[in-house]
C-alpha cells in the first residue's frame, strides 16, 4: 500500500520537538537524515509507529528515518513545505541550467577546441600571407576547421539527446534539418533583405528557409521537446507499429517545432538585437560600448552572435568598425577568466579543457571557454562579463577602430594598424580585470572539476543482449570486486534486510555502470547514490560507500540525470576511492533490490570475486 507522503512528513515533524529543535535535514537515496538541537525532545516512540517508516537509526548524531527509495524524496519535499526553517542546500534554477548545458557540451569540446585553434591559426596564416591565402592547402585547411562549426547543431543534438534520453539518431535529423544545406546559411541571412528570403506557407505558418547555423539553444529547446514527446509516444503506440509511427511523429513534429516556431523566434531576437547593438554604440558611446562588452558573451550562448556582421559592414561603409574592439574585450575576457582557471585548479582533466580554450578564445574562437569551462563554473563567466565590460569602455573612450572584421582577440592587432597602442591597452585591461576577478572570486570545487572531464560518453550496448537482459530479469554487478553477503554489511540497516535483498560489493576501480536497462529513478544530492526502475517495475539501489552521504558531493561524477533512460553497462558514476578511504569511510557498494519483496525469489548468483557485468541477481 502506498503511503500518504505529507501525512509521513507531518509525523515526523511533530515527533521532532518543534522547529527550533530542527538543526538539519537531508536525505540519500533510502533515508531522511535529521540533526536536531536536542535528542530528549524528539518523541521516538510514536515516531516509530508512523506509517512509511520502515525503521529508525542513530549515528553520528543524526536521527536516520529509513523510508525507502521512491519514497523519501517525496517525503522529504513534503517536510520542507512543511517547515521553512529546514536547513538545505538546493542548487538554483540558474545554477540547473548552467550545468545542463554544461553536460550537453563537454562531450563536444574537444570537436570544437581543435576547430577553434585550426581557424585561429589559419587566420593567422592568411592575414600575413597572400599566397597562402589563395591555396589550395588554405582551403583544404578551411573546410577541416569551420566543420565542426557549421554543423554545431549536429553535434549539439546528439549530445542534448544523451542528457535528455532521446533517440540520438533521430536528434541528428532535427540537427541536420536546421542547417540543412537547400535552406540560406545563417551567416549569410544578414546579407539579404528581409523580401528576398524565400518562404514556406504551411497552414498557419510561415516558415522563412533559412538556416541555423552557430546556434546553440534552439536546437536544445528543439531536442529537450523531442526527447519528451518520444518518451510519451512509446508509451502509448502499441508496440507492434511503435518502431515506425513514433519516430515519423517525433521527426515531423521536431522539424516543425525547429523551423516553423522555435526558430523564428530566436531570428526575431536577432533583429532586435542588432538594432539595440546599433543603437548603444552609435557616435562611441562609451556607456553603451560598456553594456554590449557585458552581454556578448550572452549572445554567444544564444547563437545570435553571427548577426553583428551586419553591424559591421555597416560601420565600414561609413568608416571605421568600431564594434571589432568591443568584440575583443570580450573574448579576451572569456580567454583570462579560463586561464584563471586553468592556473589555479589542481584537477588535471580541469586544466587539460581550460588552457587549450583559453587559447583558443584568445584567438577569437570563444565557444569553447564558454560552454566548456566559464559558463559551466558560472563564477568565471560572471567575472569575463566584467572584464569585457571594462575592456569595451577603454576601447571607446580611446576610439579604437579596425579597418575590416572576421578576426577578433590577439589577431585584431592585423587589423588595427592605426590603433595599436590603444588597442594593446584594450585587451590589456580586458584581460587583466577578468582574469584578477577570476582568480579571486573563484574557488575550486572538486565535484565541478570532475564534471569537466570529457570521458562523459555513454556505452551503447547490442539490441540483441539488452532484449535478453530485460527478458531474463538479472542484475548485473555494476562494479569489479569482491562480493560481500547482505548480512556481512557493517551498515546494520542494510544488513538487516529492511531495505531489500542485495548484496555489497569491494571495488576495486572507482567507476559504477548501470548493472540492468532501465530509467534513473532518483538521484541523491550528494552524487553516492541512484535508483533504477527495470523491467517489471523492479527497483534497483546502489549506494557507494557507508555515510558517504557526509561527503556532499566531494569525489564523485555523475553521468546520468533523473529520469533518463539508461543500458546495462553504461557508465553511471565515477567516485574517487582514495577520497572517500581519507574522509574515513568505507567504499563498499550496495547493490539491493529494494521492492524484493514483491517477488518469490531473489536469489545472489556470484560470490568472491566479480568483474564488471557478470552476472550477479536473478529474480523471479
Amino acid at each position: 500500500m502506498a503511503i500518504n507522503h505529507r501525512k509521513c512528513a507531518k509525523e515526523i515533524f511533530d515527533c521532532l520537538g518543534g522547529k527550533e529543535n530542527i538543526v538539519s535535514i537531508t536525505h540519500c537515496a533510502t533515508r531522511l537524515r535529521l540533526v536536531v538541537a536536542e535528542y530528549d525532545k524528539v518523541n521516538m516512540e510514536h515516531m516509530e509507529k508512523v506509517d512509511g517508516i520502515k525503521g529508525i537509526f542513530r549515528n553520528n548524531g543524526q536521527i536516520q528515518l529509513i523510508i525507502g527509495t521512491g519514497s523519501v524524496e517525496k517525503v522529504y519535499e513534503e517536510f520542507l513545505k512543511i517547515n521553512k526553517h529546514a536547513l538545505v542546500n538546493k542548487k538554483t534554477i540558474l545554477e540547473k541550467m548552467m550545468q545542463l548545458l554544461g553536460n550537453i557540451f563537454i562531450p563536444i569540446v574537444p570537436a570544437i577546441v581543435a576547430a577553434g585553434l585550426m581557424m585561429g591559426c589559419l587566420d593567422v596564416l592568411q592575414t600575413v600571407s597572400t599566397t597562402f591565402a589563395g591555396s589550395d592547402w588554405c582551403d583544404i585547411l578551411s573546410l577541416f576547421a569551420n566543420t565542426a562549426f557549421l554543423f554545431l547543431p549536429i553535434l549539439i543534438a546528439i549530445s542534448a539527446a544523451k542528457v535528455f534520453g532521446g533517440n540520438i539518431y533521430l536528434a541528428a535529423i532535427i540537427g541536420i534539418i536546421m542547417v540543412h544545406p537547400s535552406l540560406i546559411n545563417a551567416w549569410d541571412v544578414g546579407k539579404m533583405a528581409s523580401t528576398e528570403i524565400p518562404t514556406w506557407n504551411i497552414w498557419f505558418l510561415r516558415i522563412r528557409q533559412i538556416g541555423y547555423q552557430g546556434h546553440v539553444i534552439p536546437v536544445v529547446l528543439v531536442v529537450w521537446l523531442m526527447s519528451k514527446l518520444e518518451k510519451q509516444l512509446h508509451k502509448r503506440i502499441p508496440e507492434v507499429v511503435d518502431l515506425f509511427v513514433t519516430p515519423l511523429c517525433t521527426v515531423v513534429v521536431g522539424g516543425f517545432l525547429a523551423l516553423g516556431i522555435i526558430g523564428p523566434i530566436f531570428s526575431s531576437a536577432e533583429n532586435s538585437i542588432v538594432h539595440l547593438t546599433e543603437y548603444l554604440i552609435a557616435g562611441g558611446n562609451k556607456l553603451g560600448s560598456m553594456i554590449m562588452g557585458t552581454i556578448y558573451p550572452v549572445t554567444v550562448v544564444t547563437g545570435v552572435h553571427h548577426m553583428y556582421n551586419v553591424v559591421e559592414t555597416g560601420m565600414l561603409a561609413k568608416g571605421l568598425n568600431t564594434w571589432m574592439p568591443i568584440v575583443s574585450a570580450a573574448n579576451v575576457a572569456q580567454a583570462a577568466a579560463c586561464l584563471a582557471v586553468g592556473m589555479k585548479a589542481k584537477n588535471g582533466k580541469t586544466k587539460a579543457v581550460a588552457i587549450p580554450s583559453a587559447i583558443s578564445a584568445a584567438l577569437g574562437i570563444t565557444e569553447p571557454a564558454i560552454f566548456g569551462v566559464n559558463l559551466r563554473l558560472i563564477k568565471p563567466f560572471l567575472c569575463s562579463m566584467i572584464g569585457g565590460g571594462i575592456g569595451a569602455f577603454v576601447a571607446a573612450a580611446l576610439h579604437v577602430g579596425a579597418t575590416s572584421y572576421g578576426v577578433s582577440g590577439i589577431l585584431g592587432f592585423l587589423i588595427t594598424w592605426g590603433f595599436m597602442f590603444q588597442y594593446g591597452i584594450t585587451i590589456l585591461v580586458a584581460f587583466a580585470s577578468s582574469f584578477v576577478l577570476t582568480w579571486v572570486v573563484w574557488n575550486e570545487n572538486p565535484q565541478e572539476s570532475d564534471a569537466l572531464s570529457v570521458e562523459n560518453i555513454l556505452d551503447v550496448v547490442q539490441p540483441e543482449a539488452a532484449a535478453e537482459r530485460k527478458r531474463e530479469k538479472v542484475i548485473y554487478a555494476p562494479v569489479k570486486g569482491t562480493i560481500i553477503r547482505r548480512e556481512d554489511f557493517s551498515d546494520p540497516i542494510f544488513a538487516s534486510g529492511v531495505l531489500g535483498e542485495g548484496v555489497g560489493i569491494e571495488p576495486e576501480t572507482g567507476m559504477i555502470v548501470a548493472p540492468l536497462d532501465g530509467m534513473v529513478t532518483s538521484v541523491t544530492d550528494s552524487l553516492h547514490a541512484l535508483g533504477i526502475s527495470g523491467p517489471q517495475g523492479m527497483r534497483v539501489l546502489i549506494q557507494v560507500g557507508v555515510d558517504t552521504v557526509n561527503m556532499k558531493g566531494e569525489g564523485f561524477q555523475l553521468f546520468v540525470t533523473e529520469g533518463e533512460q539508461v543500458r546495462a553497462g553504461q557508465k553511471l558514476l565515477k567516485f574517487d576511492m582514495n577520497k572517500i578511504h581519507e574522509a574515513g569511510y568505507s567504499t563498499v557498494t550496495a547493490v539491493l533490490v529494494t521492492n524484493s519483496e514483491e517477488y518469490e525469489s531473489c536469489t545472489v548468483e556470484k560470490t568472491g570475486h566479480t568483474e564488471v557485468m557478470e552476472k550477479l541477481i536473478t529474480v523471479q
